[in-house]
């Protein structure tokens, strides 16, 4: 398995303020390896899709001018993650079950905002010579099934960029309701997507373990979103975008695609 390389980088920024230009570098590099290491869908017009949707929630989220890149991992597992700089992966798995636009919205939004507000810069600055990529491959697409790989996990470090502390967490969700908004989106789709997760946790536990490994719900997160949601005027809520046919014309082309192998 191909390692990241970038524990020189990572030292020259440990424990200084990171510039976005930095971040933008590292972020390249860890993208470079992640693109090479996660089988990434490769579809054109799936990859158009993402790309738009996503485009259309950062640009009015950021006033950086980041070059942002939306990208779909093919598993089965539920999960999302954000690298420094503007790059964002969503699973397979997520989309799959996020059975309108709103919900996969919300999720992107959740993602960009842990870019904006530089929680995945912290999680960079933690991540000395993590073995990022069997962190990233194993926590993230659910392929380390043994002891050995659980074993290199924890003296790689584990999971970095995809666990945020409760604090950061709850940030991303405030955040990603401004952000969906500010593009047209309806925000209601946030609390409803975490729902339909922790329900099918009840339903078959272990499902999705890799989701909630790394992004922690509780009843409690659902009820600060659907609160900050209920003091947004009405007649603004139902004005804003839920579903649209050419999202599910999207996740009708996604899941056409061959099944992914894990």
């Amino acid at each position: 398995m191909t390692r990241f390389v970038v524990v020189g980088a990572l030292a020259l920024v440990a424990g200084c303020a990171i510039s976005t230009q930095q971040e933008v570098d590292m972020g390249k590099q860890y993208a470079q390896q992640i693109n090479a290491q996660l089988p990434i869908i490769r579809d054109p017009e799936v990859n158009r899709y993402i790309n738009v949707l996503g485009d259309s929630i950062a640009r009015v989220a950021d006033e950086r001018s980041l070059d942002w890149h939306f990208a779909i991992v093919d598993s089965k597992e539920v999960n999302a993650f954000a690298v420094p700089g503007g790059f964002v992966y969503v699973n397979r798995g997520l989309i799959e079950r996020a059975t309108k636009l709103d919900m996969l919205a919300g999720v992107l939004g959740h993602e960009i905002g842990h870019v904006t507000q530089r929680h995945s810069v912290k999680q960079m600055q933690k991540a000395q010579g993590a073995d990022i990529g069997i962190s990233l491959a194993c926590i993230l697409t659910g392929v380390c099934n043994n002891g050995v790989a659980n074993a290199a996990i924890q003296v790689g470090g584990a999971a970095v960029f995809a666990r945020f502390s409760r604090a950061d967490e709850a940030d991303a969700d405030r955040v990603g309701v401004q952000y969906v908004m500010r593009a047209g989106i309806d925000p209601r789709g946030i609390p409803e997507m975490f729902q339909v997760l922790l329900d099918e946790r009840k339903t078959a536990p272990g499902a999705l373990d890799a989701f909630f490994q790394t992004h922690p719900i509780e009843e409690s997160r659902i009820a600060a979103t659907e609160a900050q949601i209920a003091g947004i005027d009405p007649a603004v809520l139902n004005s804003l975008t839920r579903d649209s046919p050419r999202y599910q014309e999207f996740r009708r082309r996604l899941t056409s695609l061959p099944s992914p192998r894990r």
